[in-house]
């Protein structure tokens, strides 16, 4: 029989989403899924079916009260020194006392005496059982009793909280998420002790059941961009979710853009002071990356930096990263527009020595930017993917033995050289890689244009750009809200920052539900005597 025969037919169904989906659930209702439907031996060979013969799953059978008992659990996910400790003389207790366990009754009253204060549960349904077993559970499963019992015993095998490995700060704190769920949950709680500090849980991805939380303080942040982050949630549909950028492509209000529509960060108090200000943090299980929503254009040049700095000193380093984003993003398509088009803007003395430095150079501007580009992406990525001991070796000596080597050899000029590393430099400034990405993206675009149509190709991607981060909205909130539209209150921290202590309200863009933040009076001035002169 041919294979392409099922194919075909499958093709000629035309099965919506909604009945693959559908198709994908586990088959059994209600009533057939429940233990009740099920003898003891059946059970349990059903379950030893549905994890198959996986190296790392455990059935072990038992006796408690003279009834059969089944253990199941993954041996790679829980902690297996305790359970060997515990298992042993988990009930003696309650029988000892005389206990009896004929009954659901009987065992919720078991469960809370000898289970109090854990983390455990009575499950009802294979479903339940299984993915609790994939959690890092172990079940008991008890014979003529119609619940199973779940008791968390993970393994606590994990990475060490850590410096922040892509947004490090000279002033502040330096600790990072790390890949544990319940850690990074802890960062941001012992940053705000608040009652009203909420985490919603949310389970995605058909195959790796993956945990998802989102956190915001009620009363504080926009219940409608609340609802909308849970909507969006909940619509997904995917076999896998591993990364926090999995969850940003999948809950983006548009997915072709080259510009960053959620903030992701590894820092705690980051996220602790956007939570202050009304934003919705999503935290992803398995990585230390999580999302702020709604994210806008003036987030990307902002770092928590800022704040534990002198307010004069924080202004002018988040005017050197504008700055900086504009070198990084015209000066390669200026250098192309100029040498092409318009030389007139050049003084006499200037152009004479880039016109004497490029003689004998044999490619045309265009080519000579987009060979030295090219390669200082694949310098920079082979610094990035190879072991660290070399990689940064392998960045920086390939960048200065290639560079002089090209301009000896005459196939590219010294000022050339000059512009990529400019360009380079300023790129790094960006505090979030996810946004620098889109900028070296954008080069490219504007070097092409300029040589097309010189600094009137470069003015008319500028004028597209703008508009297309004018049509961009996260979460429904406006991309270059405060600037467009213009909120004349959140001006107070966009292009500078003012002192903390005027800082009063939260952004207007956020509807946050309460505005003030700040509910001191004046600036923290010295008292004054009758006399006019300090006490």
């Amino acid at each position: 029989m041919s294979p392409i025969k099922p194919i075909r037919s499958l093709r000629k169904k035309k099965m919506k989403m909604d009945d693959y989906w559908k198709e994908l659930q586990p088959q059994n209702s209600e009533n057939n899924g429940t233990i009740t439907h099920f003898s003891f031996q059946e059970l349990k060979s059903e379950l030893e079916f549905s994890f198959g013969k996986s190296a790392d799953f455990r059935s072990v059978m038992a006796e408690i009260d003279h009834k059969g008992a089944l253990l199941i659990y993954l041996e790679s996910m829980v902690d297996t020194k305790t359970l060997k400790e515990t298992t042993p003389n988990l009930f003696s207790s309650h029988f000892n006392e005389g206990g009896s366990l004929n009954s659901i009754e009987e065992l919720t009253s078991l469960c809370k005496k000898v289970f109090g204060g854990t983390d455990y549960q009575l499950l009802g349904t294979r479903e339940e059982i299984c993915r609790a077993v994939l959690n890092g559970s172990i079940v008991i499963v008890i014979e003529t009793i119609e619940r199973a019992i779940s008791i968390g015993m993970t393994s606590d095998e994990k990475r060490s909280v850590t410096e922040p490995s892509t947004q490090t700060v000279i002033r502040g704190p330096k600790d990072g998420f790390i890949e544990s769920l319940s850690t990074n949950v802890s960062l941001i709680r012992r940053r705000i002790r608040n009652k009203n500090l909420y985490f919603e849980s949310f389970i995605i991805g058909e195959d790796t059941q993956t945990t998802v939380y989102i956190g915001y303080i009620k009363g504080i942040a926009n219940e409608a961009i609340l609802q909308e982050v849970r909507n969006r949630l909940k619509k997904i549909k995917v076999s896998a979710i591993f990364e926090s950028g999995n969850i940003e492509e999948l809950i983006a209000d548009k997915t072709f853009t080259l510009f960053p529509l959620a903030l992701n960060t590894e820092r705690p108090d980051t996220v602790a002071a956007n939570l202050i200000d009304g934003k919705i943090v999503i935290l992803i299980d398995g990585t230390p990356f999580c999302l702020l929503v709604p994210a806008v254009l003036v987030d990307f040049f902002e770092i928590s930096e800022d704040y534990y700095q002198p307010f004069l000193l924080g202004t002018f380093l988040r005017g050197i990263r504008y700055l900086a984003f504009m070198i990084a993003l015209l000066t390669p398509s200026l250098y192309v527009g100029i040498l092409t088009f318009h030389h007139e803007l050049l003084p006499t003395t200037l152009l004479l020595s880039v016109i004497a430095q490029r003689q004998g150079v044999p490619f045309p501007a265009v080519v000579e930017v987009l060979i030295m580009e090219v390669t200082f992406e694949i310098l920079r990525e082979a610094g990035v993917r190879m072991p660290r001991t070399v990689g940064q070796m392998v960045s920086i000596v390939g960048a200065l033995v290639i560079g002089q080597a090209a301009a000896e050899a005459g196939i590219i000029s010294n000022i050339m050289i000059i512009v990529v590393a400019i360009t380079a430099i300023a790129n790094f400034v960006s505090p979030v890689y996810s946004f620098a990405s889109a900028s070296r993206l954008l080069r490219f675009m504007l070097v092409f244009f300029a040589y097309i149509l010189g600094l009137y190709g470069v003015l008319i991607v500028l004028v597209a750009m703008v508009a297309h981060l004018s049509s961009l909205r996260s979460f429904g909130v406006p991309y270059l809200s405060p600037i467009a539209p213009i909120i004349v209150e959140d001006q107070k921290d966009v292009f500078f920052r003012i002192p903390y202590w005027a800082m009063k309200k939260r952004p207007k863009y956020l509807r946050t539900e309460l505005e003030t933040k700040v509910f001191s009076e004046a600036s923290p001035s010295p008292p004054q005597s009758e006399g006019g002169n300090n006490a």
